[in-house]
């Protein structure tokens, strides 16, 4: 039986709010029932192939002429009003392009990242951390999700890009209507008008920012490319490390032993942002090709432009992988997916790991006997197929005057 195979089982909806609620207990139904290539529906009609199995996804992550990132042929046949297109679409950037122009536009990206001073970017860090922290320190309470993490991977980002505040919070808006697939194409409208205006703004007034280089590129980017530069910058920027914060909070707040173990000084932060992404990584499902022909896949049909997905949450978790391995034995361990490999990888892994352990570390100092304020079984997730994000994280913790 193949994957286009019209009597293969019922597609299963990623979308649907039962995946949300327990991924990994679907990932083991799914290899029981499919292997390593998994029919399943993005959004209803939204037909893919999810790919659960570590050495697969390696191959095909690796093999861009076989498993293009540009949609364009899939998306004719796709409505506008399809609350997953704003995902998957094509844009001009390196993302969803190959050959030539990936390499002029990921070469714009890297070196405007790479500009990026490490530790004005810490300190950046630590001070709107210690803002944030302020707003909350004397309740007692706070969500960890909306009242730091967000605030934080907002207001950094919008810092590293030179975005006033008001067009970020509309950046920011956008960018959540697309990750949950709920009014998209309102937040992908927000997205476009907000974005032009943060480029229209950096041509006139340049500045010491990521955009003002990604302009003064050699690429010479032009104001349509500019602004999918930085759709791809916020997308992976805001959402994803929002989210990458949180779930390692949460780890350290319902795993004895792994918090036992970092207050030890047995392990680091840097080890348990890395169990994380094994384990739990923000993007769940992604890295996005496209087929151009049928395509044989471990004895399995891909159909020609037919979206494969991988699952980055389900490869890192592949049994094949594991099997034999301790527990322990993922903390620290960087074998994981979920930076991406190949010519897709992630240009900013550097960063979000700064972030992300700066702000914890801060939020630990500040704030060292924490617990949750709700059973974990009483946490709830959002809804969608691509990312792996809480909708609050509450918290207690005793206040000292």
């Amino acid at each position: 039986m193949t994957a286009a195979d019209p009597q293969a089982p019922a597609r299963i909806p990623l979308y649907a709010p039962e995946f949300a609620a327990d991924p990994h207990a679907a990932y083991e139904r799914m290899r029981t029932t499919h292997g390593t290539l998994v029919p399943v529906e993005l959004s209803p009609g939204i037909p893919a192939t999810l790919v659960i199995g570590y050495d697969a996804a390696r191959r095909i992550l690796n093999d861009p002429l076989r498993f293009p990132a540009d949609p364009r042929v899939w998306q004719r046949e796709v409505p506008r009003t399809c609350p997953v297109l704003p995902m998957m679409e094509w844009r001009p950037n390196a993302l969803r392009s190959g050959g030539t122009e990936h390499a002029r536009y990921r070469g714009a990206n890297t070196a405007s990242l790479d500009a990026v001073d490490q530790h004005q970017l810490r300190a950046l860090v630590e001070e709107i951390a210690a803002q944030a922290i302020t707003g909350f320190g004397d309740t007692g309470r706070a969500d960890l999700l909306m009242q730091y993490a967000w605030p934080i991977s907002f207001r950094v980002l919008s810092a590293l890009l030179g975005c006033p505040d008001d067009i970020g919070a509309r950046i920011a808006d956008g960018m959540a209507k697309i990750f949950e697939a709920k009014d998209a194409d309102h937040g992908n409208a927000l997205l476009a008008q907000a974005i032009g205006e943060l480029v229209g703004l950096r041509r006139e007034r340049p500045g010491d920012d990521v955009t003002s280089r990604l302009i003064a590129h050699e690429a010479a980017l032009d104001d349509e490319e500019m602004a999918h530069q930085l759709v791809t910058l916020y997308g992976a920027g805001i959402e994803p490390l929002t989210n990458l914060i949180a779930n390692t909070q949460l780890k350290i707040l319902t795993d004895d032993d792994f918090s036992a173990e970092l207050h030890a000084g047995q392990s680091t932060l840097r080890d348990a942002l890395d169990t994380v992404l094994y384990s739990d990584p923000p993007m769940a499902n992604y890295c996005i090709s496209y087929p151009p022909y049928p395509t044989d896949m471990d004895g399995y049909l891909l159909p020609a432009h037919q979206p494969v997905v991988i699952s980055l949450s389900a490869c890192n978790n592949d049994p094949e992988l594991t099997l034999g391995m301790p527990a322990s034995s993922v903390s620290g361990n960087r074998a994981h997916l979920a930076w991406s490999i190949g010519p897709h990888t992630c240009p900013a892994r550097s960063h979000a790991y700064l972030i992300a352990e700066t702000a914890l570390s801060h939020l630990l100092d500040a704030i060292p006997e924490m617990d949750l304020a709700v059973p974990p079984s009483e946490l709830r997730w959002r809804p969608g197929p691509f990312h792996r994000a809480l909708e609050a994280l509450p918290v207690l913790f005793p206040v000292h005057r």
